[in-house]
């Protein structure tokens, strides 16, 4: 349903932006006749002209663009290059009205201060006006009055709700329990925000911009510095605004993020997620439309409620383009063939700008960042940027096994309280008592098990804040937490704690020992390569959709749910086991397998399954990779022993060969973080994608006829994988094997021996 905005809203849409044009923005607004007209980062929108009304943008009289407006008479021009002098002009002839000149902004315009200094935040719900004179819905919490400040302040952006003045984000929840001033602010396009979404447009990161600076500008703000907190999507949205390098910016603390959302979430392999991706990609859809016929249901009360400033916010929302069609359809590729240009989108060069990897390395504060390995949403993938963190002066990274959550269960949390309190507040860090007593109550409502928090570290009575700061950074880079959920069987078996950890300066560890096994004749994992080439086949069998887990979300995160990992069918994959390891064996970085496929169709998909089999006769899951046989051509920059990166250029694309002969193909397995005990074996499982993790699916090829793939072992070019094994660690990690299940996140199974066809 189109959502029609009245003429209420439109007059208070006017009177809100004449009001901004009084302040110094880069992006000038202009109005005339009604017609009101912003410049923004190479855009034009505007507002206020007659519904489905040709419209143009125009410079030096020269008409740069044509479209037509809306059913709420609202436009964006798209793809605008730069400048000063663009006027709209909607309407023909004697009915044509046109707009006062505006200036376009570049992607690293930034605006005066004055900008931020001249706009008063209060506590409470309230609207942030950035650069363009759009206006973001805001809602501040104080710990208390303003003349008791200033506050250590964070802020959590994002296109969920952290507006919503009745239902706070999770980090914005524990920040304010902990005594933080939080400022929670929704994405332009989305609640009651103005303007239009799309996804993680340079826009978002600009206003994120306008937002740190604005609210660091606050004087209730202790030192002028703000924090950046959240989990998930408010997550990776401060990778993308600390790229920015906002000066009123004191640090970021994301969890649960991505690295890339090609690679790492939407198109892992080259194929589609068609489980969480898609589906979130839907989610966001909905929620940039219109409320309150549709969006988030907050905004929509709000406006019922008589939130004027939040109904005129709506009008530019039928510019959102179809998020889920450039997720599906327009994303195919890292890198297009052809680069196509509308004004609702413009197809990228690549996918660089959706990376956060490939920017990371301008964020130029301290960050904390935290996530899991088998993370049923945002997945693993985000270990592979760790590295390139090369301007933050301090980066702290927490690792472990389990979902989407783990960032936020104890052991993780009070290392993100400790780096918060020592960047954001400056301070040294001590728990209060009372978040203390509450915490068993809150992760109870996470992770169902009763979780205490660890012991501080930090003693304020007889350490001073530069004495523990100066410790804090001498620790350790990268912390990672092993074979969690079996670590307090006191509590539960299940709950978030695990039987050990350790340290490394940097990530991948210095030290890993690449330790290569190759596929053998037998299903065996061998020290050596068979001398002659032999073949191995199994049927290309499958539709990617089945998964490990049927319940909710939230039932995933509590206890131990069962997942269901089914045992490979016979003929349906290919299985090769090591020998029994004679030592505990901890590996923790990527896996590369290097093997040559046929099968007389155009192009296959690819999944590549570790496992851990235990002399115990039981089989615990590690980690998975995926490929289509048509993206593995390899980005030769970032490849490695340890890593298969495809290229996953349109150009680069090419099938296999016709007559089914045999050709050479990597695939990277995950990152991931494994402890394997004296005795066990380690296996491959090559088969189709899909049944290795709770939310991921996979829009797999299908043929209507049986598909004999063949895999080929031994001979010039033998198959082989490559894992990362940590050196002496093995002999620190415990020897006691682990429930089976009994590890977050990581399905076990009993192990069923398995012939090759």
């Amino acid at each position: 349903m189109r959502f029609r905005v009245s003429l209420r809203a439109l007059t208070a849409l006017a009177v809100i932006t004449s009001a901004c044009s009084a302040l110094p923005t880069v992006g000038s607004g202009s109005q005339a006749s009604g017609l009101i007209a912003h410049g923004s980062a190479r855009q034009v929108w505007f507002t206020g002209a007659s519904p489905t009304t040709a419209a143009q943008l125009l410079r030096n009289n020269a008409v740069v663009a044509n479209s037509t407006t809306d059913a709420q008479g609202s436009l964006i021009f798209r793809n605008v290059a730069p400048g000063d002098g663009y006027v709209v002009e909607v309407g023909s002839g004697a009915n044509a009205v046109r707009s006062s000149a505006v200036h376009v902004l570049r992607d690293d315009e930034r605006p005066p201060t004055s900008l931020y200094t001249s706009q008063t935040l209060v506590d409470g719900y309230q609207y942030l006006t950035t650069r363009d004179g759009t206006q973001l819905s805001i809602m501040v919490r104080l710990p208390g009055p303003i003349d008791k400040g200033p506050y250590p302040t964070v802020v959590e952006y994002s296109g969920y709700s952290p507006a919503d003045p009745n239902s706070p984000q999770p980090a914005t929840l524990l920040s304010s329990t902990l005594g933080y001033a939080t400022v929670g602010v929704n994405i332009r396009g989305t609640g009651c925000s103005g303007g239009a979404f799309q996804f993680f447009e340079n826009l978002q990161s600009q206003d994120g911009y306008d937002v740190i600076e604005t609210v660091g500008s606050q004087p209730w703000v202790l030192h002028n510095k703000v924090g950046m907190v959240g989990i998930s999507y408010p997550g990776i949205s401060q990778l993308f605004v600390g790229q920015t390098a906002p000066p009123h910016l004191a640090a970021i603390a994301p969890l649960s993020v991505i690295d890339d959302t090609y690679r790492g979430t939407l198109y892992p392999g080259g194929i589609l997620n068609s489980g969480f991706a898609t589906s979130w990609a839907a989610d966001r859809q909905h929620d940039g439309q219109a409320a309150p016929a549709s969006g988030q249901g907050w905004a929509g009360t709000r406006i019922n409620n008589g939130d004027t400033t939040c109904l005129a916010n709506q009008a530019l929302r039928s510019q959102m383009p179809d998020v889920l069609q450039l997720a599906t359809q327009q994303a195919k590729w890292y890198e297009p063939a052809q680069q196509v240009v509308s004004n609702n989108w413009q197809a990228l060069k690549n996918m660089d700008a959706l990376a956060p990897a490939s920017f990371v390395n301008r964020i130029n504060v301290p960050v904390f960042l935290a996530g899991a390995w088998d993370d049923e949403q945002t997945g693993p993938h985000f270990a592979n940027m760790l590295n390139r963190f090369s301007k933050s002066p301090h980066a702290k990274f927490t690792l472990i096994n389990g979902n989407h959550t783990e960032s936020l269960s104890a052991e993780v949390l009070v290392r993100w309280y400790e780096f918060i309190e020592l960047y954001v507040a400056r301070r040294v860090p001590q728990l209060p008592a009372g978040f203390r007593a509450a915490g068993p109550s809150f992760f109870t409502s996470v992770f169902g098990p009763v979780q205490q928090f660890p012991a501080d570290r930090f003693d304020p009575a007889t350490q001073s804040y530069s004495q523990v700061l100066a410790q804090y950074e001498a620790e350790p880079q990268v912390r990672v937490l092993f074979e969690n959920g079996a670590g307090c069987p006191q509590v539960a078996i299940g709950a978030p704690c695990p039987t050990f950890e350790t340290s490394f300066s940097s990530w991948p560890p210095k030290n890993t020992r690449a330790a290569k096994w190759y596929l053998s004749s037998g299903g065996a994992l061998t020290s050596a390569p068979q001398g002659a080439q032999t073949v191995d086949h199994y049927n290309y069998s499958g539709d990617g959709q089945a998964t490990t887990f049927g319940g909710s979300t939230s039932q995933l995160w509590v206890g131990l749910p069962q997942l269901n990992w089914p045992a490979p069918a016979n003929n349906d994959a290919v299985s090769y086991v090591s020998p029994p390891l004679k030592e505990t064996t901890v590996m923790a970085g990527t896996g590369r397998l290097d093997l040559s496929i046929g099968a007389a169709v155009p192009d296959v998909d690819l999944q590549v399954t570790l496992s851990e089999v235990r002399s115990d006769g039981s089989e615990y899951y590690v980690q998975t990779g995926w490929l289509r046989a048509s993206h593995r051509k390899l980005d030769l920059t970032q490849s490695n022993a340890f890593r298969a990166v495809p290229t996953h250029r349109e150009v680069d694309a090419q099938m296999l060969p016709a007559d089914g002969s045999l050709t050479p193909l990597s695939v990277e397995l995950m990152p991931f973080a494994h402890i394997f005990h004296a005795g066990s074996r380690v296996r491959i499982i090559i088969n189709v994608p899909g049944g290795t993790r709770p939310a991921w699916k996979f829009d797999v090829l299908q043929y209507s006829h049986p598909v004999d793939v063949s895999v080929g072992l031994g001979g010039i070019t033998a198959a082989n994988i490559v894992l990362p094994v940590i050196p002496g660690v093995g002999k620190l990690a415990p020897s006691a094997l682990p429930p089976c299940p009994g590890l977050r996140g990581q399905p076990c199974r009993t192990y069923t021996q398995f012939t090759n066809g």
